[in-house]
């Protein structure tokens, strides 16, 4: 074993092997006996392609052809750009948002939707009307004001006829609220359910589930009936009973998102009651927590005390049956027939698609995100996860998930305690993933120690834990994200002097307000970061333009307050190294954003480094960028922070 500095360790894990080796996997679909699921390929400069995979066989089946990428800018974040019926392929092109048709054994899609402004989301097929149902986001508006002077798409459900297409761009079906999701249509094609929000709330602080009715030719026949929901209660994932006897979702009426079935006009049932989450924050569409087998069941993946787990509630008899698999993050659950099919990861495994009997439990994995997770001379370099909790302000506990330094290869001379890496998740209403993350084992392999914080505002502890945030952006985080830091050097098992903090988006955001704000870090990377909190309130797009209402203020009411936090307005105060990354086509965070910043400690003489990389938006698909990304932080931290020996 090689005695060396913590930080300088020499690791298999490498850039290449992380981008050359992956894959994203997301939004697995049934029909009939077939599964297909998204895949997202870093390799193909991030384009995604729906796969379809035969019982029985050796491998999935590419459906679209290049260069048609299945993703759709709906909300900017996308999601649900894709489903499929009776083999037909019904997806949106991610470069001129217009849906497809791809039927099955032809090679080429042909278009349903004209050339324009159109982006298409969350489809459905109502197969009795030969229609696809799903969201529009209509750009041809003219610009209105949301909060400030940015244009306002108008977002709508549609209908389009699926044989013939829609040259304008398909039938409204419901409008008249801001945003809308997660179409369902009832067994007998009567009714029509889905979620709606207005402005200035967020799908995660307030929700209204409606159900319509359609006539034989699939008109709105009268007004949308409001069955639960509001604005102080989120609603997750809508679903007809297969008898279509009742209308299921998830509500966190309680504190908690559990799952309700409300049958007829009687008060909606609670199945499961428990302090856990069975929802999450739909910043895409497409989510799926659950579902409908035979036999009176429902499969279910919920989140307890920020680990997942996945069950079984019998609807007869009641309760919940968690089951023993070895995956600890759950997302996309579907069932058919006698199989249940669900994303699954843990912290020894990647994602993975994973193919479940309903009977015997038995599970098989159809599909992994990365091979090479499963090679024994590399997953010896794997690290393990441990869940903490620690002390942070007002008396209260935050949480998150570290990973210590390790490498088979190599140890640190006595007393020698390892550099943190502090990783703050994006959102920031999202949460830290328990899934083996090669980018995490990266560091760690190299000596370097990593804390991904679940800050006050994560999901998966419950609504209140979300809002502890409410009006406290850039304090919350930042405390919790220095107190996890502190917490770990206490303990002794990482050095207190060698702390940096990282992320991306919002992550991006605690990160800098962290190092201008708060002198415990010793540096940064900032990944599409917000400097201007101001900025973004203008600027940004309209699912998020009134986002910061609750995590800081109204603008420009607030308008102190959105300099007072800004790190920007502050760089002054700004001394430890930073290291920028940005997409040039970003509209979620607009490149001067960080080119302001950039601008600011190149002024002041800062040490500071910036990546611009052309042809990505918010966050990177390309494999080549994802790499100089990765490499780039770490060289960055070595000389700036670290200063040891560094051998790639």
């Amino acid at each position: 074993m090689n005695i060396a500095p913590y930080g300088s360790w020499k690791s298999p894990i490498t850039s290449d092997l992380i981008v050359g080796q992956s894959i994203g996997l997301s939004e697995v679909r049934f029909d009939g006996k077939e599964i297909y699921w998204l895949e997202s390929r870093p390799h193909e400069a991030g384009r995604c392609v729906v796969v379809r995979y035969a019982e029985g066989s050796a491998s999935g089946e590419d459906l679209n052809p290049d260069p048609f990428n299945v993703r759709t800018r709906v909300h900017e974040y996308g999601g649900g750009a894709w489903t499929v019926a009776a083999g037909v392929l019904y997806f949106s092109n991610f470069s001129d948002g217009r849906l497809y048709r791809l039927d099955r054994g032809s090679h080429w899609p042909f278009s349903l939707t004209p050339e324009g402004n159109w982006r298409y989301a969350d489809g459905i097929v109502d197969a009795r009307r030969h229609r696809w149902i799903g969201v529009r986001e209509d750009h041809n508006s003219a610009p209105e004001p949301v909060n400030a002077p940015v244009n306002a798409p108008v977002n709508t459900i549609v209908s389009i006829d699926y044989d013939h297409g829609a040259q304008d761009g398909g039938d409204v079906l419901a409008s008249g609220h801001d945003f809308y999701s997660s179409p369902q249509l009832s067994p007998d094609g009567r009714w029509l359910a889905f979620l709606a929000w207005d402005h200035p709330n967020m799908p995660w602080t307030g929700t209204g589930l409606y159900v319509i009715q359609l006539g034989p030719e699939g008109k709105p026949v009268g007004d949308p009936l409001l069955i639960a929901g509001g604005k102080s209660e989120s609603i997750f994932q809508p679903a007809w009973a297969p008898d279509g006897s009742a209308l299921f979702f998830v509500s966190d009426r309680s504190g908690w998102w559990n799952l309700y079935r409300q049958k007829s006009r009687a008060p909606a049932e609670a199945l499961a009651p428990m302090e856990a989450e069975f929802g999450q924050p739909q910043w895409v569409f497409g989510l799926s927590t659950y579902a409908f087998a035979p036999g009176g069941r429902v499969f279910c993946s919920y989140v307890s005390k920020g680990l997942g787990r996945l069950g079984v509630i019998h609807l007869e008899t009641g309760g919940l049956r968690t089951l023993d698999v070895p995956w600890t993050d759950f997302s996309s659950v579907r069932a058919s027939g006698g199989r249940v099919v669900f994303r699954g990861g843990s912290a020894s495994s990647p994602g993975s698609i994973v193919l479940m009997d309903i009977d015997s439990e038995t599970t098989e994995v159809l599909k992994h995100s990365t091979a090479v997770a499963y090679d024994p001379e590399l997953a010896q370099y794997f690290t393990q996860v441990e869940a903490i909790e620690f002390p942070t302000e007002q008396n209260k506990t935050a949480f998150g998930l570290y990973y210590p330094a390790s490498n088979p290869d190599y140890a640190a001379a006595e007393g020698d305690r390892p550099p943190l890496l502090v990783k703050c998740h994006g959102g920031p209403t999202s949460a830290a993933s328990s899934t083996l993350d090669l980018r995490i084992q990266y560091w760690t392999s190299r000596g370097i120690a990593v804390l991904d914080v679940n800050y006050g505002g994560s999901s998966g502890y419950g609504r209140e834990y979300r809002e502890r945030l409410d009006a406290n952006w850039g304090i919350v985080d930042v405390d919790d994200c220095v107190n996890g830091a502190r917490f770990l050097a206490a303990q002794g098992l990482v050095d207190g002097e060698r702390c940096v903090i990282t992320g991306g988006s919002a992550g991006g955001y605690t990160t800098l307000a962290a190092l201008t704000f708060r002198d415990y870090f010793k540096g940064g990377a900032s990944h599409y970061g917000v400097s201007d909190l101001a900025v973004l309130a203008r600027d940004t797009h309209k699912f998020e333009s009134r986002y910061l209402d609750s995590l800081i203020g109204p603008y420009p009411e607030k308008e102190d307050l959105y300099r007072e936090r800004s790190p920007i307005a502050h760089v002054e105060l700004l001394s430890a190294p930073v290291i920028f990354f940005q997409g040039d086509e970003d509209k979620v965070v607009l490149p001067n954003q960080t080119e302001l910043m950039v601008d600011a400690l190149w002024k002041k003489g800062t040490p500071v480094g910036y990546l611009l990389f052309s042809g990505e938006q918010h966050g990177f698909r390309k494999a080549e960028n994802i790499k100089r990304a990765l490499d780039a932080e770490l060289y960055f931290y070595a000389v700036n922070v670290f200063r040891t020996g560094l051998i790639f």
